[in-house]
């Protein structure tokens, strides 16, 4: 290990918590049997009300599709493929069909899906039997077999020994969203089964939600690691938790049913704000459409469980405090800004180095756009997807504004200083400032100011200290097309002008990735700041 790697390593080792690298070496000296025994009996349940669904992912009874790549699983050696990538195979096990659009239509190879896993899968090998996909199947399978229908005797062993072997295997060395998952499998068993053994899930289940979701709900209403596609997720679960103590009554403590309402309705106020006019999320952090349920997918669930409404954006500026995202809504235009933390000091994991971005919709359609997430393997691509540059943002010296770094890493990190809303002269003014780039030789500190007005975007960047070049990016919906110096045209035939002042801009060709194994391609603005200040003025 080199220098340079010993100190990525000890910046990014330094912020986690002792029960992550204590859970990491545990996990390696520790195996664990699967506990083959008979399964508990089922417990009587109430009415289960419709979940939300997902895009159909089963197209015949051994293909299936993923992450827009598609796959036959013909033999037992195929649910490990040496040649997919981890997150197409987790996929794979998720078993997130079953929930599907359509669903109804593929009830038998759903039936022989589940016994061919059976069968293939043996207890605690391969990837099925690691604790986030094992977690998410255990809930398909239980929120399948509530929806009307039954389980072989054969799944139900299988669910449960399933289930044992979650929660000997807890991912406490993850934390975040990984062990809220695996808290909701081990209470959705708890309700699904009965006896001493499935009380003792729940009971352990619960305990460790109540934990966190008092440290992953933010007070603003979002998840802690400020993904909207993680927030989405985390929604999700808050709606099937209620929904599993309305299809289980009296099991659950009115208490925490009473919890997990307000917590769904701050989330969904949340996902509101954090979704941009054509319905679908604002691509901050790792984030890609087509994981989660839409967000009208989740509003409809909720709206069927009698949650009440929620509030839509009015004109102006609603700041999420916590989380660290502004939104300004006027008649022509949508913008949502990142101006916070990266995310949680110990789970960095799912953060980009895009301090100082922000996105922008012109008409109902998306204009500016963040570069988005494709990939999660380690390499060239996906850090090129996590850097400064893959966002409309400024970067200095061919530095990231935080030290991202192999899949889910990072180091020193970028915090936000000196945010300002205000109002001048009739219009919207937004200040603030990181640090990120103070780690530099030269101690460069970077502040922007976005000022909005009528059909009209000011961006005032200003980079203070000592430094060879600084760059700022803004990058381009695919639907955006060059049709003169100065002016994008787009879609509906309207125009996007834009000027600098401080910079000669430089149109290059890029990629965006609204969802995984995506890359569309696409034109971004590249501006060598040829002073410390650079002015840019949009106009529509």
């Amino acid at each position: 290990m080199n220098s340079d790697e010993a100190r990525l390593y000890f910046h990014t080792l330094r912020s986690l918590r002792p029960s992550q690298v204590l859970g990491r070496v545990w996990r390696k000296v520790r195996r664990v049997s699967p506990d083959t025994s008979p399964a508990p009996q089922l417990r009587a349940r109430g009415h289960w009300t419709a979940p939300a669904k997902r895009e159909a992912s089963w197209l015949s009874p051994t293909r299936r599709r993923f992450l827009n790549l598609e796959r036959e699983i013909l033999t037992s050696a195929d649910w490990n493929a040496t040649d997919a990538s981890k997150l197409w195979l987790y996929n794979l096990h998720y078993f997130e069909d079953l929930l599907a659009t359509d669903g109804h239509l593929r009830e038998t190879w759903h039936n022989e899906g589940l016994e061919r896993w059976i069968e293939e899968n043996p207890p605690g090998t391969g990837n099925g039997w690691e604790p986030y996909p094992l977690s998410l199947r255990i809930v398909n399978w239980i929120k399948w077999s509530l929806a009307g229908h039954p389980l072989s005797v054969r799944v139900r062993h299988s669910l449960a020994v399933q289930v044992r072997f979650l929660r000997a295997n807890l991912e406490h060395h993850l934390l975040g969203n990984h062990l809220f998952a695996n808290a909701k499998a081990l209470v959705l068993a708890g309700c699904f089964f009965e006896g001493p053994e499935a009380d003792r899930w729940r009971a352990k289940g619960l305990a460790l939600l109540h934990r966190e979701l008092a440290e992953q709900m933010l007070p603003d209403g979002g998840q802690f690691e400020r993904s909207p596609m993680y927030h989405s997720l985390f929604l999700e679960d808050l709606l099937d938790l209620f929904n599993l103590a309305r299809t289980y009554p009296g099991l659950i403590e009115p208490g925490r049913i009473d919890d997990w309402k307000a917590a769904a309705k701050a989330a969904r106020q949340w996902l509101v704000l954090m979704t941009h006019p054509d319905g679908q999320l604002a691509l901050f952090n790792d984030c890609a459409i087509g994981v989660a349920p839409s967000p009208e997918e989740l509003h409809a669930y909720a709206r069927r469980l009698e949650l009440g409404p929620i509030s839509l954006p009015s004109k102006g500026i609603h700041q999420l405090h916590t989380s660290g995202f502004l939104r300004y809504d006027s008649e022509s235009a949508c913008a949502i800004l990142d101006v916070g933390e990266i995310g949680p000091s110990y789970l960095p994991g799912h953060a980009h180095a895009d301090t100082l971005s922000f996105e922008l919709s012109l008409y109902g359609e998306r204009a500016l756009v963040d570069s988005g997430t494709s990939l999660y393997e380690a390499g060239e691509e996906r850090l090129r997807q996590r850097s400064t540059a893959a966002h409309n943002t400024v970067m200095v010296d061919g530095a990231d504004s935080s030290e991202v770094w192999s899949s889910f890493r990072v180091a020193r990190r970028a915090s936000t200083h000196g945010l300002v809303v205000d109002e001048v002269d009739g219009q919207l003014r937004v200040r603030c400032g990181h640090d990120g780039f103070m780690r530099l030789p030269g101690r460069v500190y970077h502040s922007r100011e976005w000022v909005f007005g009528e059909q009209r975007l000011a961006i005032k960047d200003r980079v203070d200290g000592r430094f060879e070049r600084a760059e700022s990016f803004l990058h381009l919906h695919p639907s955006l097309t060059p049709s003169e110096e100065g002016v994008l045209a787009l879609p509906d035939g309207r125009t996007l002008t834009y000027a600098f002042d401080g910079g000669a801009p430089q149109l290059v060709e890029g990629t965006w990735h609204p969802r995984f194994g995506q890359s569309l391609p696409n034109l971004h603005l590249r501006v060598p700041m040829v002073r410390s200040e650079l002015r840019t003025t949009l106009r529509w």
